[in-house]
């Protein structure tokens, strides 16, 4: 990935942000998501999935590097509170929006005197430029749900608003970065003792047999017993594990 990729990327440039929302290293979502792409029996354009996603950082980003491997997006979250800043970064998947956002970038840099806000309108051009080269606008859905709740889950991949009768959303791949206390915590209807384990099973219920969930934590290792890894990694102070959502299935108690 070039430098200026994850310059132009960096929070508050043109990505929103806000306080308490932290963001996901560029570089290391791109890794994870390139292996769990691997992991997928075929190459096609697919569905990402991110029912953690806060501020949709992280799949905004995902979705300006990788549009052209990308169909639809899904970002859902129990907290309703964040997925308006969410709605704002996920307005950056298309043209529109991010020459909003570079318009809006050029007469702050008048109105404050400040030469940044220039330099983040120039980034505003370039992320839309690859926007465009990838395929244009990307879909996605932005839906609260619980993700230790199944039935919550399917209703938020149920066919969109307006669309009676029509298919459900059929995500291929799962990424997202756990609550850890920090700055983020779990809500909806945490389990007792084992909340990662109890999540895989929940999104394993509504996801098809062949899709990969990767799961990352500021921890030494996730538990997910005694569902088996694909691939583990550990880079810096995150750590990461890829499942598929049939071994889940299959490992139930």
């Amino acid at each position: 990935m070039e430098r200026a990729d994850s310059s132009d990327l960096a929070c508050g440039v043109v990505l929103h942000s806000a306080p308490g929302y932290p963001a996901f290293p560029v570089r290391l979502a791109t890794e994870i998501f390139l292996r769990a792409r691997a992991r997928l029996p075929q190459e096609h354009p697919m569905t990402l999935w991110d029912p953690c996603c806060g501020s949709g950082y992280l799949l905004t980003v995902l979705g300006l590097l990788h549009r052209d491997a990308l169909r639809q997006l899904v970002a859902t979250d129990a907290d309703p509170d964040p997925l308006e800043l969410a709605a704002k970064n996920l307005a950056l998947l298309t043209p529109e929006g991010l020459s909003a956002r570079e318009d809006e970038r050029r007469e702050q840099s008048v109105r404050f005197g400040k030469p940044a806000y220039l330099d983040a309108a120039d980034a505003a051009v370039r992320l839309r430029e690859r926007l465009d080269c990838g395929g244009g606008a990307l879909p996605y859905a932005l839906r609260t749900a619980d993700v230790f709740a199944p039935a919550s889950l399917a209703a938020a991949l149920a066919a969109p608003d307006g669309a009676e009768g029509g298919p459900a959303i059929v995500p291929d791949l799962v990424l997202t970065d756990l609550p850890y206390g920090e700055r983020t915590h779990w809500e909806g209807e945490v389990p007792d003792g084992a909340p990662v384990s109890a999540m895989l099973r929940s999104l394993a219920s509504v996801l098809p047999g062949h899709a990969v969930i990767a799961v990352t934590d500021r921890s030494r290792r996730i538990p997910i017993a005694p569902v088996p890894a694909l691939e583990r990694l550990k880079i810096g102070t995150r750590s990461a594990v890829l499942v598929r959502a049939g071994d889940v299935l299959d490992a139930r108690p």
